[in-house]
């Protein structure tokens, strides 16, 4: 890949992004929404409706469309970090329980002039990380049993730096963003195709239910689609500011090598707080569905992040 970004570039960039995607998700909700009336809104003689008919509808429907947009974003936004919790079952790291941690994590945030986050650990044997958070108060870095145990001061170091690099770059932030929208479209698609497989849409008889849920669902694919671009190139911005603020991506590229094939940890289900991990990559197989969701995966190649760390 190209140059990497300096960290303060990569501010910048993702607060555009994070306004450019508050933008274009609500944008993506009133388009699909519009598209479902033009196609499934009939007369009550059966006919369909017309575009003036459908405008007049939409523009009918903004406030209250725009007003369940607002209040699904704000409760799904500050209820992440509790689902996050829940998820995980990710406990606080007492300074007492882990001098080593806290003193790599303190030396990490004084030398990048950065507020020391929370520290939480997942009791898991497997080797993951993640972070989590929305603002200064409740940023957070999550470690498992596994990670701390065995990687060695410098790899684990490296580890916290690529967490820190997110908290920094506001990647958390908008990463919930995509997730909240996501899982916005997610229901709409559920709800959809329960309408359409059991014919509770008035239209149904003419096949405009399932024409409807076909619709949510290309919406609800294209919405993956920016989460999955966004998701890589910040996990390649992470690991490129962890290298440069350690001084040493040999450890990070050491690091995601012993957590490749030794990352899944068994307790954690959630596909959304599987995306904020450091590795999430289905282990290696040459199954057909394990190949989907590598071509599918949040994560780039931890293979290639690793070539890109060791040409640094």
């Amino acid at each position: 890949m190209g140059a990497y970004l300096g960290i303060q570039s990569q501010i910048s960039r993702n607060n555009t992004l994070t306004v450019l995607y508050l933008l274009a998700f609500p944008l993506l909700v009133f388009a699909t929404l519009y598209a479902l009336m033009f196609n499934v809104l009939e007369n009550d003689d059966g006919s369909a409706i017309t575009i003036q008919q459908t405008n007049e509808f939409f523009l009918s429907t903004l406030p209250y469309t725009g007003g369940a947009i607002v209040f699904w974003f704000i409760i799904a936004f500050f209820s992440h970090s509790r689902m996050i919790s829940k998820a995980t079952g990710a406990k606080p790291l007492e300074r007492k329980e882990n001098i080593r941690v806290y003193n790599l994590v303190e030396n990490l945030c004084m030398a990048e002039g950065m507020p020391m986050p929370k520290v939480n650990i997942m009791q898991d044997e497997a080797m993951n990380a993640f972070a989590s958070g929305l603002s200064d108060k409740n940023f957070t870095i999550t470690l498992s049993k596994g990670i701390i145990d065995n990687l060695s001061d410098e790899e684990l170091k490296a580890v916290i730096a690529h967490e820190l690099m997110h908290i920094k770059s506001r990647d958390v932030r908008l990463l919930v963003i995509t997730i909240v929208f996501v899982g916005l479209f997610s229901f709409m698609a559920q709800r959809m195709f329960l309408a359409s497989a059991f014919g509770l849409n008035v239209s149904s008889k003419r096949g405009r239910g399932f024409a409807a849920f076909v619709i949510v669902l290309l919406a609800f694919m294209l919405a993956i689609l920016f989460r999955m671009g966004l998701s890589r190139k910040r996990e390649y911005a992470a690991d490129a500011g962890a290298a440069e603020l350690t001084k040493n991506p040999a450890a990070l590229a050491s690091a995601l090598r012993k957590i490749s094939g030794n990352s899944e940890l068994i307790s954690v289900q959630n596909m959304d707080v599987k995306e904020m991990f450091i590795c999430n990559q289905p282990g290696k197989s040459h199954h057909l569905l394990n190949q989907l969701q590598t071509l599918f995966s949040t994560h780039p190649p931890i293979e290639k992040r690793i070539q890109i760390l060791e040409g640094f």
